[in-house]
């Protein structure tokens, strides 16, 4: 999965609002897939759910823009784009615990 001249791109994400108790990694990973994007969702403590994307721009734009939907029954307040570096390996989306 690459970026700009072949070079993977990464992209991290801090999703806020009701996002949590609703589907929304689950519901995340089947939209990253669908677009063919690796990474991984996860829950945090102060109810924000974080995202790493790695993949095509073009795609990951698209995903960005579903992060800011997200699924039915949630209610996204904000997407923060956070500072990502590429992680080696990540083949798929996975839901992370």
């Amino acid at each position: 999965m690459t970026g700009r001249g072949g070079e993977p791109a990464a992209r991290r994400f801090l999703v806020s609002g009701r996002v949590q108790g609703v589907g929304f990694r689950f519901s995340a990973q089947h939209a990253a897939t669908d677009l063919r994007i690796a990474g991984w969702a996860r829950n945090l403590p102060d109810g924000r759910v974080e995202v790493h994307l790695q993949g095509e721009r073009g795609a990951m734009q698209a995903m960005v823009d579903w992060l800011g939907r997200g699924p039915a029954g949630a209610e996204v307040a904000s997407v923060e784009e956070v500072p990502a570096a590429v992680e080696p390996g990540l083949a798929s989306f996975t839901v992370r615990r």
